[in-house]
């Protein structure tokens, strides 16, 4: 068994990983609220959005709001509490994303989470040659391990910028790679209309269909921040309208940060974080009835010393978890993240990563925005950390399987064959079961000490370098229908002598 995990640790195809899947929650979210804090929580949202209000500085999104019976003065779009009870109806409970392989297919609310990777962060960073601008070669490597990796489901919406490509046409480039090198579901781009069009166009090019055909068969999830407190931007509209329009999914997710975007209590950062989602989740009502979108929940604190973020912190897990109770109050499938504030590939980044993973996962997100990857508050993606939080998601998903307590799991057999004194090494039951009897570390390492010693004391950081080095050399381009692959690219050419995508 000794040897067996050893191989483990060495070659790809001993690393143990499990079959690609989404893993079901079997336990009751965490409940760190009452159902009357929940309501309180709630109202103070709706009495935000009817008395204070939002500004929504792009002029088709207020006449959208004003059409559907909200009140806009100037740039301020206030909403009734009916009129949000009204929209919040047509939010569907569940909602499946389509994948070029079938296979990967997602479904999202309910008990189901979707694990992504890390996406858009400015810099790159490896064990080798530390923090960087990231290239278009090194984006298409963590690509190709989001591929190889089962645990992780979704692909992020691009690792990182790759700073050698012009910027106003980047994005194409990102989506043929998305394409190319995964067949599972990824992320577009909702910076402003054209990027987020032009995802959608390529999509559904990659799935044999149309924009319009993606309405009924969405393929795509999309981010939109708002610009807390209390403001939607002319992008972020621009680009909700558009997949909302298109049946697209989208994940509001208001920037709250307790003591610096919103006022320092818990209570008060949920409160204004709900109001934000709810005027989100209601536009894209109001632009597709039944268009499928999610809560978003980023809560979090702020260090008071420096004003620099927290995460991964205690006041995280409770405003995620608070953050579920709140999207299932009012009917919408829920979105979290895994992040962490931690400068290196350490045990920080391991303690606040596995703290946020446990507020989301425990807290009922279906969909883990960020699960693999990040770094330095979100500005880097780690091919390390990439791993170690593979093996987080793995831990996870192998706690999310239920106990067996059938009679051939209680075992008896196997302890009337040790009897009384013995042991249960050579009992025929252990025997049968013994490779898959318990979960297999990807990264771990756990031989004793004095083993260790004698084996070059590699760390956790080291063995995740030689992980992803490995899975790299292993991965195997999923093949793409030449038809397909010729009809994007045309569209990348044509896009490209168009000029692209606008600079927001």
């Amino acid at each position: 068994m000794t040897a067996r995990r050893r191989q483990r640790g060495g070659r790809a195809a001993g690393f143990g990983q499990p079959a690609y899947g989404q893993r079901r929650r079997p336990y009751a979210p965490v409940r760190v609220l009452g159902d009357d804090q929940v309501a309180a929580i709630h109202e103070a949202g709706l009495e935000i959005l009817s008395r204070i209000g939002i500004r929504v500085l792009d002029d088709r999104a207020r006449a959208l709001y004003r059409g559907a019976g909200g009140k806009v003065s100037g740039d301020t779009v206030r909403l009734d509490p009916g009129l949000v009870a009204e929209r919040l109806r047509t939010v569907p409970a569940t909602f499946t994303l389509h994948a070029r392989n079938p296979s990967h297919n997602v479904v999202l609310g309910g008990d189901h989470c979707v694990y992504t990777s890390v996406g858009g962060p400015a810099y790159v960073m490896d064990n080798d040659r530390g923090r960087r601008d990231g290239t278009f070669d090194e984006m298409c490597d963590f690509l190709k391990l989001v591929q190889v990796l089962n645990v992780i489901h979704q692909e992020g919406g691009g690792p990182f910028e790759p700073m050698d490509l012009p910027a106003n046409t980047r994005h194409l480039d990102i989506y043929r790679a998305q394409i190319g090198l995964l067949d599972k579901t990824w992320q577009g781009q909702t910076l402003g209309r054209a990027r987020t069009m032009d995802g959608i166009a390529m999509a559904a090019i990659s799935l044999g269909t149309t924009p319009e055909g993606l309405i009924d068969r969405p393929a795509l999830v999309g981010v939109i921040n708002t610009n807390s407190p209390l403001q939607l931007d002319i992008p972020m509209a621009e680009g909700l309208i558009a997949m909302a329009e298109h049946g697209q999914a989208l994940a509001i997710t208001p920037f709250t940060l307790a003591g610096a975007m919103a006022p320092v209590t818990l209570a008060g950062a949920l409160a204004q974080q709900h109001a934000e989602a709810l005027a989100g989740i209601v536009l894209t009502q109001i632009v597709r009835p039944g268009a499928p979108v999610l809560y978003g929940g980023f809560t979090s604190n702020v260090d008071m010393r420096s004003g620099s973020p927290a995460f991964g912190t205690p006041e995280y897990v409770k405003a995620a978890q608070a953050s579920g109770q709140l999207a299932r109050h009012v009917g919408v499938p829920f979105r979290s993240s895994n992040v962490t504030a931690a400068n290196e590939v350490d045990a920080q980044a391991a303690y606040e990563s596995q703290m946020a993973l446990w507020g989301a996962l425990m807290g009922g997100a279906n969909l883990l925005e960020h699960g693999a990857g990040w770094l330095h508050g979100g500005l880097t993606a780690s091919f390390e950390k990439l791993i170690l939080d593979a093996e987080l998601l793995m831990m996870m998903d192998a706690y999310f399987d239920p106990i067996d307590t059938g009679p051939d799991a209680l075992a008896l057999d196997a302890v009337a064959e040790a009897g009384p004194g013995g042991h249960f090494f050579g009992t025929a039951h252990t025997m049968a079961r013994y490779e898959t009897a318990f979960h297999a570390p990807l990264l771990s390492n756990w031989d004793n000490y004095p083993t260790w010693l004698e084996r070059g004391a590699i760390d956790a950081r080291a063995r995740a370098n030689t992980v992803w080095k490995t899975l790299l050399e292993e991965y195997e381009e999923p093949a793409l229908d030449p038809a397909v692959a010729e009809e994007l690219d045309a569209y990348v050419a044509r896009r490209k002598a168009e000029g692209g995508a606008p600079m927001n």
